[in-house]
Order: structure tokens, then C-alpha cells, then sequence
């Protein structure tokens, strides 16, 4: 397809692809990586403020100036910068300015398949971008902008693969979110993802969208893990790629594979506040706890409203026994989210007077009188915990039936962990084709 490709020393930037090739070496940037460095080399020779910067790159989110300093130092290594060696300066108290010479290159790649490449459309590649962007911060109000964005892409051109792909990813991420009817999500996604393989059979795009959707909405493991492979075989330094693959490998037992083959992401990425907290996800599985807690740390560093980072470190905790920062943790998830301080109240208090157990039948009977339950899934986890195992399997059968996206790692998970001794545990697992004990 055509391309944002910009050439400076040995270096070539593809803005589109969000790729940095330096002296042969291939590395994946993160959205907000690729921001910062096509904002400062589109106006390169010109001073770009701090506060141009985060505008651009951060548009909706108040994020501190500081972590421009994380993305700037890391560009700089990527780029192979030294003393003798400079492409991004220091404006001291304004900004950066990128002051190598920079070229476009007149070449243009052919699409993946090998066919003539589209004429350039500004418009289409924005757009594209844009749905990246959003897509990859995985937050629950982002996720309707990235369909939106691909939508708005496809109607453009119809023809184009990455769009239907990125739709499908858009979609399978708002089914794992809670963003919008499960199986309404999962449907729009197959569709998108066949469509995106039908018209490009040779996309690695098309081919992560597939493993996606027969990973979280099928559990087809063989068929995902088949289109995964195809995937890295097309781009071997596809970051996303990596990443699923890891997920894959735990669901299914394989928990150092997994997490070394999230490394493999981390190589690529390692800017990228998702990479960082699907590594937090593996030593969550590993039940290495401390681990996952500054592994979840990590993403906040990078990315300071990262709600899920915010889940995991709150999970850690309550692992290790430590329901005070447990509870802490929650509390400052739902505030992110909007829930008020006289909402939480009743929670906080039924923990003031009997600690976590307290918390567990609080949200039980809340539950029960609520007009529109929790999940399934959710249910049979706070049952499980409060020792009722019957109520709990059948929850935990009601989230099989619903084909529940947080079941994938149930093989594994140690939230699980208070069922897994149950006989009824290896029968839920026999009926996600898990086969594992």
C-alpha cells in the first residue's frame, strides 16, 4: 500500500506501518512512539513545543509533560543517537526540534500481495493510524473510536485489507472490554476478518484478524494458532502478532513459551504500555505476583490512566493477601472510570467492618437485587470465593455458553484457582476444547 515513508542517514520512518529500519534492523514503534517521531519529522529543521507535542499525540487525555521525556529518550536509542551522532535536539524549556536533513522517497512498496500499490490517499492512511491509535490503548471509550475510524476507512476504499482487519481486531477488543454485546461483536468481527482475508490472503493484518477472532471468540486453538504462525512468517517483526501468540501459548499450558514469546514483542516494542502489560498478564499466570505488580507498574509509567494496569495490580494484591492494596486499587479504578465517592461508600464501609469477606457478600447481594446481573463470569468468581461452588459452576457454565472472552486463560488463571479442585472444573474445561487438568 502507499506509504508515509520518510529517509533520513540510514534510517527510513513508515509513519503508516509505524515502522523504524535502521542499518538493516527492523523495529515496531507504539502509536504514541510513531506520534512523537512523525510530528517532530514532518516539522524537522523547526522547533515542536511540549505542548504541540502532547496536543497532537495525547489528544483526549491529560497527561504529564514527563512522559514526553520517556518517548523522546527512547527514539533516541532507536534511532541510534550519540554524542557524535544527533538527530532530536533539546529545545531547553520549549521543546525538540529534529534537525537531520529529511527525504521522501519518490519508490512507493507494492501491496502485500503483490499487486499495483493504491494511489496515496492522506485521508484513508489517517484514518488507519487514527483506528491503531486507538485500538492499542485498550480502553473501554476508545474502542468506539476505532471502529469508527476503520468504518470510515472502508467506506473510503472498500478494497483495502488492513481496514477490514483492523475492524475485526476493533471489535473483538469491545467484545473482551464489555464494550458491547458479546456475540453481537464476535459476529461483525468474523465477518470482518474474512472479508480482510478474502481480499488479501498474503496480509499479516488479515491474518491476525482471523487468529483474533478464532482465539477469543471460537476457541478454534489449532486454527488460531495456524493463522498466528502465518501472520509472523508475513511480518516477523509484527508486534500485535507476538503478542496473541503469547496469549495463545499460556491458554493453552504453555507459560514460558508464552511469556518469551511476548519478549519477542517486547524487542520490538519496548515503549509499548500494552506489551508491557500482557508481560504483567504471563507472571500473573505464573502466579509470580511481584512480578506482575511491577510489570503492571511499568505500563502506568508509560501510560498514568491505564485502567487495566490498574485491574492487574489490584488482582496481585489480593493474591498476596494484601487487601488493603487491593482495595485501594479498586477504589481508584472506579474512580478513573467516574464512579462517585457515594457510590463506592458502601463498598468501603462493608470493608472497614469485615475486610475483603465482607466485600465478597456485599457484592453478592447487590448482585442478586441488581436489575441486570454482572457477568457470568463474574458471578462465579465472587461465588467461588464466598465457598459456594454449586451457585459458582453454574455461573461458570452460563459464561461458557456465552463464549465469555475472559475464559481463555481459564486453564490457567490463578482467579480460577479457588474451583480448579473441583471435578466439575476439568468438565467446564473439556467443553472449551481445553483438554487440560
Amino acid at each position: 500500500m502507499a506509504a508515509e515513508i520518510y529517509a533520513f542517514g540510514d534510517v527510513t520512518f513508515d509513519a503508516v506501518e509505524r515502522r523504524l529500519t535502521r542499518g538493516g534492523h527492523t523495529l515496531a514503534l507504539t502509536a504514541k512512539a510513531n506520534g512523537v517521531l512523525a510530528a517532530l519529522v514532518r516539522a524537522a529543521g523547526r522547533l515542536v513545543t511540549r505542548r504541540a507535542l502532547l496536543d497532537e499525540v495525547w489528544p483526549e487525555a491529560n497527561v504529564e509533560e514527563g512522559i514526553l521525556t520517556v518517548y523522546i529518550s527512547g527514539l533516541r536509542k532507536a534511532l541510534g543517537e550519540s554524542s557524535q551522532s544527533r538527530f532530536i535536539e533539546t529545545v531547553s524549556g520549549a521543546g525538540y526540534r529534529f534537525v537531520v536533513p529529511v527525504s521522501v522517497p519518490r519508490s512507493v512498496p507494492s501491496d502485500s500481495n503483490g499487486t499495483q500499490p493504491r494511489a496515496s490517499n492522506p485521508a484513508l492512511h489517517e484514518l488507519i493510524g487514527r483506528g491503531r491509535f486507538h485500538l492499542l490503548s485498550v480502553s473501554m471509550p476508545e474502542m468506539s473510536k476505532a471502529v469508527a475510524a476503520f468504518e470510515r476507512a472502508i467506506d473510503i476504499d472498500p478494497g483495502y485489507a488492513a481496514a477490514h482487519a483492523g475492524l475485526a481486531i476493533a471489535h473483538c477488543s469491545q467484545a473482551e472490554l464489555r464494550c458491547a454485546p458479546v456475540a453481537e461483536a464476535y459476529a461483525r468481527a468474523r465477518a470482518a476478518a474474512l472479508r480482510a482475508l478474502a481480499l488479501d490472503s498474503q496480509s499479516a493484518e488479515a491474518q491476525l484478524a482471523l487468529g483474533t477472532v478464532l482465539f477469543l471468540a471460537e476457541w478454534d486453538w489449532r486454527g488460531a494458532r495456524r493463522s498466528l504462525e502465518r501472520a509472523l512468517e508475513l511480518n516477523p517483526n509484527y508486534t500485535e502478532a507476538y503478542l496473541l501468540y503469547g496469549r495463545l501459548l499460556e491458554a493453552l499450558g504453555s507459560l514460558d513459551e508464552g511469556l518469551q514469546t511476548k519478549m519477542k514483542a517486547l524487542e520490538r516494542d519496548p515503549f509499548s504500555p500494552l506489551v508491557h502489560l500482557q508481560i504483567s498478564l504471563s507472571y500473573w499466570n505464573q502466579r509470580r505476583y511481584d512480578e506482575s505488580i511491577q510489570w503492571a507498574n511499568r505500563t502506568l509509567d508509560l501510560e498514568p490512566k491505564h485502567l487495566l494496569a490498574r485491574e492487574h495490580l489490584a488482582g496481585a494484591y489480593w493474591k498476596l493477601g494484601d487487601f488493603d492494596r487491593h482495595m485501594q486499587e479498586n477504589i481508584r479504578h472506579a474512580r478513573t472510570y467516574g464512579v462517585s465517592r457515594e457510590a463506592l461508600k458502601p463498598l468501603e464501609d462493608a470493608y472497614a467492618s469485615g475486610g475483603r469477606p465482607a466485600v465478597v457478600r456485599f457484592m453478592l447481594s447487590t448482585a442478586s437485587a441488581a436489575q441486570h446481573q454482572p457477568p457470568a463470569a463474574q458471578m462465579a468468581l465472587l461465588h467461588g470465593e464466598a465457598g459456594e461452588l454449586d451457585a459458582a459452576f453454574q455461573h461458570l457454565h452460563a459464561a461458557i455458553d456465552a463464549r465469555d472472552p475472559c475464559l481463555v486463560h481459564l486453564a490457567v488463571a490463578p482467579q480460577w484457582d479457588s474451583l480448579r479442585g473441583d471435578p466439575r472444573f476439568a468438565e467446564c474445561l473439556g467443553r472449551m476444547r481445553l483438554g487440560l487438568t
